[in-house]
C-alpha cells in the first residue's frame, strides 16, 4: 500500500487523508437517493461491512451463546458471569486480536497510521506507567463487567415480560428496520453523553481518563472511568420505551462493546489478504487530537449542527481556534464583571 496517494505526512510521521471529512448524504437537502442508496449498500457504506459485521455477530450470540429465557427469568451468578466471560472472550479476540496485528507484529507499520509514534510506555500519566497496560486494565475490570451487568438486566426484563416485547415471527419488518436504526440512535445518545462530559468539572472527575490517550490504539477505545462506562452503555435503556426483542438489546450492547477497537485503532485503513478495509475514523483521531471537535461519529452530523464539526482541513482548524479565543474573551469579561 502506498498512503501517499491519499494522503500526506508531517514533520512528526503523522499521517493525515488529502480529503475533508465529509458527512454522508443522509441528512440532506433536498433528497439525495441515489447518492443515499450507494451510501447505504455500497462497499463501504452503512450496511457493508461494518454494520453487517455487527449484526451478524449479534445474531450468532443470541442464538447460540445467550442463555435460554426460562433461565433468565431469576437473576443468579451462573448465567451472569457466563454473560460476562463470553464478552471478555469478544474483547480479547477483537480488541487482543487487533493490537496484536498492528501494534504488536505491525503488519502494516505506520502506513495510513494516524500518529506516528506507538503507545507509551514509562508514562507516570497511565497505570503501572504503560498505556496499554492502563487501557487494558479499564476495559477488562470495569468496561466489561458494565456492559454485561447491562445486558444481564435487560435480559432478565425481557424474560419476565417487564419492557415491551416484539416477536420476530409477527413483526419481521419492524425489527429489522430497528437493527438498522440502532447504530444512528446510538450516535445521537454518543455525543449527548460525550459532550456532556466535557463540561468541565465532569472532565476533570471523569473524562479525562479516557483523553490521556491522545495517541490511541485499539485498547484506548473502552478506556475509560467506571462512571463514563455507565454513562456509554446506558444506550440499551432506549429498550425500556421502545418496542423491541433482546436480540436488539445485544446488538446496543455488542456495538457499543465492539466498536471502539476499531475507532481508536489509529489507522484510516487496513489491508487483510490484498483487500483494503475503510476505517473512517479520521474525524475520531481528530476529536483525540484537539479534544473539543467531532463528539459524535460522522453518520448523523450532530457536530455540525451544534457548531463542533472539525473536517481536518485549516479553515476548520481556525474556526475551531476563534471559537476557543471568543469563549475565552468571554469568560474573562465575565471574571473583570463580577469582581
Amino acid at each position: 500500500m502506498d498512503d501517499s496517494k491519499l494522503g500526506k505526512r508531517n514533520k512528526r510521521d503523522d499521517w493525515s487523508p488529502h480529503k475533508p471529512v465529509a458527512y454522508p448524504p443522509l441528512f440532506v437537502w433536498p433528497p439525495q437517493p441515489v447518492a443515499l442508496l450507494k451510501w447505504f449498500a455500497g462497499l463501504p457504506g452503512y450496511l457493508f461491512p461494518w454494520t453487517l459485521f455487527y449484526i451478524l455477530v449479534s445474531v450468532l450470540t443470541y442464538a447460540y451463546l445467550t442463555p435460554a429465557a426460562e433461565t433468565m427469568k431469576t437473576i443468579s451468578w451462573d448465567w451472569t458471569l457466563f454473560l460476562l466471560v463470553r464478552n471478555w472472550a469478544y474483547v480479547f479476540i477483537f480488541y487482543g486480536g487487533l493490537h496484536l496485528m498492528y501494534y504488536v507484529k505491525r503488519i502494516q507499520g505506520n502506513t495510513f497510521k494516524y500518529n506516528g509514534r506507538w503507545p507509551e510506555v514509562g508514562n507516570p500519566t497511565f497505570l503501572f506507567k504503560h498505556q496499554v497496560r492502563d487501557n487494558m486494565f479499564w476495559t477488562l475490570l470495569s468496561g466489561v463487567p458494565i456492559w454485561t451487568a447491562y445486558e444481564a438486566i435487560m435480559l432478565w426484563m425481557f424474560s419476565n415480560g417487564y419492557i415491551p416485547y416484539m416477536s420476530w415471527a409477527e413483526h419481521p419488518v419492524y425489527n429489522v428496520a430497528l437493527l438498522l436504526i440502532i447504530p444512528l440512535w446510538r450516535e445521537v445518545h454518543f455525543y449527548t453523553a460525550h459532550r456532556s462530559l466535557h463540561i468541565p468539572v465532569l472532565y476533570r472527575w471523569f473524562h479525562k481518563l479516557h483523553h490521556n490517550n491522545v495517541n490511541i490504539s485499539a485498547w484506548s477505545g473502552l478506556a475509560m472511568h467506571p462512571v463514563e462506562h455507565v454513562l456509554y452503555f446506558s444506550v440499551v435503556l432506549i429498550h425500556l420505551i421502545v418496542p423491541s426483542n433482546p436480540l436488539h438489546a445485544i446488538f446496543t450492547l455488542a456495538h457499543a462493546g465492539l466498536t471502539p477497537a476499531q475507532g481508536h485503532l489509529g489507522y484510516e485503513r487496513l489491508e487483510l489478504a490484498g483487500v483494503q478495509i475503510n476505517l473512517n475514523t479520521y474525524p475520531h483521531y481528530l476529536h483525540h487530537k484537539y479534544f473539543e471537535c467531532n463528539y459524535a461519529d460522522g453518520t448523523v452530523p450532530m457536530d455540525k449542527w451544534f457548531g463542533s464539526f472539525h473536517d481536518g482541513t485549516p479553515e476548520s482548524q481556525a474556526r475551531m481556534d476563534a471559537r476557543f479565543l471568543a469563549q475565552a474573551q468571554k469568560a474573562k469579561q465575565n471574571d473583570n464583571a463580577s469582581a
